[in-house]
This record gives C-alpha cells, sequence and structure tokens, in this order.
C-alpha cells in the first residue's frame, strides 16, 4: 500500500510575516505574491513587516492584515540610525511576540535576505525564506540562488512564492481603492469643477530622489503645450515636494489644477486610477499606475535598468535618453539637475502622452525588454 507524500510544512502555516523594508513602491509591487499567497491559504493572517513610508501601502493591500513598522538599521542607507543594538533587541522580542509560523522575506536585487533572516530566526519564527547571492548557513530554512539581476521586482516576488509551492495565476500588479479614497478623490476634483469622467492627465514631477526627477522647466514647458491642447492638468506632490513644484505653477493658465500635500494614498490611487494619462518619473505612480490599467508616461531616469521596475501591462512610453552611466544607482546625479538621462525635448513628452490618448486600453500588452517597442527619446 502506497504511502502518500507529506506536505510541504508551508502549506500549514496560519500566522505569516512578510517582510518588505522599503518605499511605497515596492511595497505595491508584492501584490501579486500577496494575492496568490491568501489564494492558496485563504485562513492564514498576513503580517507586513514596513518601513515607516512603506507601511502606507498596505491600505491598498487587502491581503494584508497587520503592519508592523520598523526603521531597520539594515536597511538604514547614509547612516542616519544611532549606534543602539537595543533596538534590534526590542524587534526581535516584539516578533517573538506574536508567534509567526513563517516568514518570506522580500527584497530588491541589491539587498540580502540573510540579515532579516537572521532576525526572524532570533525571534523563533521555524519557516524562513528569500532569495540570495551568498552564503549564509542555515539561517533561512529555503532559498532561491542566483536569481538574475535584471529581472522584474514584481517577478522576483513571484518567483519567491512559487519556490514555495503556490501556484499565480495572475501576474499584474493590483490595489483596491477604498470607498474613502474614492470620496476624497471626487471631493478634490470637484473643488476644481472636474469630475472622474474628465479626461485630464496627471502629472507626478517628483520623486524620492533627485537623480530621478525631470527638470521643472522642462515640466513646464509640457504643461503649457497640454493647456494649450485643451486638456486639464491635474500636479500632484507631497508637502515636502512643494519647493520643488511650485515654480511650475508659476505663469500657468487656467487649466492647471495642483494637488500637494492633499491627499491620503488611498486618495491619490483613485485619481491616478480616473486620470486619462499619468506622466511620472521612475517611483511610485508608475506602480499605481500599471496596477490600475492608467495609461503611463514614464520620464524614466538612468539610476535604475528598466527591466526592473518598467510598467508590464499597461499602455505606456518609456523615455529616456541612453547614456553610458546607466544603472548608476544613484540619489544625486553627477551632472547635476540637468540628468543626460533625462534629456528629453518637451515636444517628445507631449507627443508621448498624446499617442497613449489615442490608444484603447484594451491594446495593451505585457512590457519586455525584447519587444523594443516602447518610446524612447531620440538621441
Amino acid at each position: 500500500m502506497g504511502h502518500s507524500r507529506p506536505s510541504s510544512p508551508w502549506q500549514t502555516i496560519s500566522r505569516l510575516l512578510v517582510v518588505r523594508l522599503d518605499n511605497m513602491g515596492d511595497v505595491v509591487l508584492l501584490s501579486p505574491a500577496l494575492r496568490a499567497l491568501k489564494a492558496a491559504l485563504p485562513h492564514v493572517s498576513i503580517t507586513l513587516l514596513a518601513s515607516p513610508a512603506g507601511q502606507h501601502a498596505a491600505a491598498l493591500l487587502p491581503w494584508i492584515n497587520d503592519v508592523i513598522v520598523w526603521r531597520a538599521v539594515w536597511q538604514d542607507v547614509g547612516g542616519s540610525l544611532p549606534f543602539d543594538p537595543w533596538r534590534e533587541r526590542v524587534l526581535i522580542a516584539n516578533l517573538a511576540q506574536q508567534q509567526f509560523d513563517a516568514a518570506i522575506i522580500f527584497t530588491s536585487f541589491s539587498q540580502t535576505a540573510h540579515v532579516p533572516g537572521y532576525v526572524c530566526y532570533l525571534a523563533g519564527i521555524p519557516l524562513r525564506a528569500g532569495m540570495v547571492k551568498e552564503f549564509g548557513g542555515s539561517v533561512l530554512t529555503t532559498e532561491i540562488r542566483h536569481e538574475p539581476d535584471c529581472q522584474h521586482q514584481a517577478e522576483r516576488n513571484i518567483r519567491l512564492v512559487e519556490h514555495l509551492g503556490f501556484p499565480v495565476v495572475d501576474r499584474r500588479l493590483e490595489v483596491r481603492i477604498t470607498p474613502t479614497g474614492m470620496t476624497e478623490a471626487h471631493n478634490l476634483l470637484a473643488h476644481f469643477g472636474l469630475t472622474r469622467r474628465t479626461p485630464y492627465v496627471l502629472i507626478h514631477p517628483g520623486a524620492s530622489c533627485q537623480a530621478r526627477r525631470y527638470p521643472p522647466h522642462r515640466f513646464a514647458i509640457v504643461i503649457e503645450e497640454l493647456i494649450r491642447l485643451g486638456l486639464p492638468v491635474v500636479i500632484t506632490g507631497t508637502e515636502r515636494e512643494r519647493s520643488f513644484i511650485e515654480p511650475l505653477l508659476a505663469n500657468q493658465r487656467s487649466g492647471v489644477y495642483p494637488i500637494i500635500g492633499q491627499t491620503s494614498l488611498p486618495a491619490f490611487a483613485a485619481l491616478i486610477d480616473s486620470a486619462a494619462v499619468v506622466v511620472c518619473g521612475n517611483t511610485l505612480p508608475l506602480h499605481l499606475a500599471d496596477a490600475l490599467g492608467t495609461p503611463v508616461v514614464a520620464l524614466y531616469s538612468g539610476t535604475d535598468l528598466e527591466v526592473q521596475w518598467a510598467p508590464r501591462f499597461t499602455p505606456h512610453r518609456i523615455l529616456r535618453r541612453p547614456t553610458p552611466c546607466t544603472p548608476c544607482y544613484r540619489f544625486t546625479c553627477a551632472f547635476g539637475d540637468e540628468q543626460p538621462c533625462l534629456d528629453i525635448d518637451p515636444a517628445t513628452v507631449v507627443e508621448a502622452i498624446s499617442s497613449l490618448l489615442d490608444m484603447p486600453p484594451t491594446t495593451a500588452e505585457p512590457w519586455s525588454p525584447e519587444r523594443g517597442d516602447h518610446a524612447r527619446a531620440s538621441q
């Protein structure tokens, strides 16, 4: 009489810790993986260990049941955290108290899963999975090794979930807009006399680092031309980006509607959802547009490889001038505010926006570097 094959211990977990200590866009890129986990384990409780910035994206991901917010020393860019080993001991104690059955550590291509894996080990979490390049002993109970750096970061997350035995039926990004977010967005648009049916262009000039920002004086020309074409322009940004955005508003005629520092993330997602086209750098709105199916023009700086972060399903145009320093992975451009990779004529940007306004959404195809049909700035 044959014996049935024992199921994987990952199939029996009830309390799962998901680790992603990065920005909001990185957390949004978890959505296909989280959706697959919840589909395979409908009764599992998923807790996200997130950074202070990344925690806000959880409001858009209904598969997350709880969030633990932490500034981890292994994610401390620039060494701003003081020397205080007791901080990490507090984190370990907090995680131990939660009695998680398993932890999945999601990282970008440049990060290691061994350090957070060791924290989870010390917290008594028996199952620990992640992608790694280097040897780490038995810190992780499940490893994927030698994954290529050039794969899309959402796909990287998906591959880890599949490696654990969970099928991923849908590889698209997904976010859920709350009724409160929709109402908030409606009220913001109504203040300007716009509705969700108004075919406006949403421009998000800011980014978390200087190296990813299209020059403001060129954005101003783009905005002026869009107004001339009769297209309403909604400009979004955070309060800390106000000084960068306000020059774009000088000397602008009616038809420009600034929404700066006034939105929750769900409302911001709702504004993107109802936009005709989104224009932004390689930052959070790029991923929200891809998740919501909104056409997007990406003014893509050379800080990162396109294949790692570009939209995969929504109609899009990627504009970047090829440079020998790409990818630099820098926060500030060595050439100052006039980045060579973003030396893109405003007329090219307007042309890309116009081409997407004429494109039916159903014509979108998944992006891949082999297709070579995404728009670039002319050399």
